[in-house]
């Protein structure tokens, strides 16, 4: 039986010291029908450069260069539209995945149980800039196996209430459902969240109890950002949040999952007021009342 096309799609930007390693990464694969594309988005340091040299090797790899800078979901989307593959993998170019990573992910998509199973995800090694471990995203013990299982099956009540966090390096995504979903919202700073809650609406999740990838956590890195004060950066991203919990607002369907999202409105405030941004805290209030009565 013909095994699944497995697309990956590395996204770069200022990468230029890891690039190699993630990619080749993907060619270590213990899983081979997979599609690698690389995509640059206007690099100002020289990953450019580096992902060509290391093409030459591999003249059958696709690769996007973008001209201008267009971020993350736009950048993604941009890649998903050549893709082939029936699962897709979203992989930062400073990540590396074990040998394992996408075969243990077939895998379970195959043998699952679960019905309308959209996404699949693992455990993560945080790793420092120079690799040197950090800690795992899930505590683990002794055996590397987590102390706590992550949420599986339908968990949109759980997510919108931040009691359920998916460690997004570590999945994979069924094509289709990223079809239906017109991919990443490219309004967007930032496309996990969104993408968890848009799935998870209709589309139940499967965690795999292994490390799977090698995430470097990065002095410029997404989840360093949420908290800086008076920087622009953090307030594109906060605002996306705030646009998120709306459109989370417009997809829900209970008092209960009004109650979950309530308790994320009242973290997202404390975050605003921490990072002195009273437009955004105010801007909060309306939703506030409106799951609260």
């Amino acid at each position: 039986m013909q095994k699944p096309l497995v697309t990956i799609i590395c996204l770069c930007y200022n990468h230029e010291q890891f690039v190699v390693e993630s990619l080749n990464s993907v060619l270590n694969q213990s899983y081979k029908n997979i599609e690698l594309i690389i995509a640059d988005d206007c690099s100002t340091d020289s990953s450019e450069k580096t992902i060509k040299n290391w093409l030459e090797n591999y003249p059958d790899i696709q690769f996007i260069s973008n001209e201008t800078n267009l971020g993350n979901t736009k950048t993604f989307n941009k890649a998903l539209k050549i893709a082939k593959g029936d699962y897709v993998i979203d992989l930062a170019a400073d990540d590396v995945l074990l040998p394992n990573c996408v075969e243990k992910q077939i895998d379970t998509f195959i043998n699952s149980d679960q019905e309308k199973l959209a996404i699949v995800y693992g455990n993560a090694e945080i790793i420092s800039e120079n690799k040197q471990h950090l800690r795992y995203y899930y505590e683990v013990n002794h055996e590397k196996k987590v102390l706590k299982k992550p949420a599986t099956g339908d968990i949109y009540s759980s997510i919108l209430s931040q009691s359920s966090m998916i460690c997004s390096v570590a999945s994979m995504v069924k094509r289709e459902v990223l079809d239906e979903l017109k991919g990443y919202d490219e309004n967007l700073a930032y496309e996990d969240l969104d993408l968890w809650i848009r799935t998870a609406r209709n589309y139940n999740f499967e965690f795999i109890d292994s490390v799977l990838i090698q995430k470097r956590e990065l002095g410029n890195s997404l989840g360093s950002q949420f908290y800086k004060k008076f920087n622009s950066r953090t307030r594109k991203i906060n605002h996306s949040t705030y646009l998120i919990i709306k459109k989370a607002i417009a997809l829900n369907k209970t008092k209960a999952e009004n109650k979950a999202v309530l308790k994320r409105v009242h973290q997202e405030m404390v975050k605003a007021q921490k990072t002195y941004d009273i437009g955004l805290f105010i801007k909060y209030i309306p939703l506030e009342l409106k799951l609260r009565f």
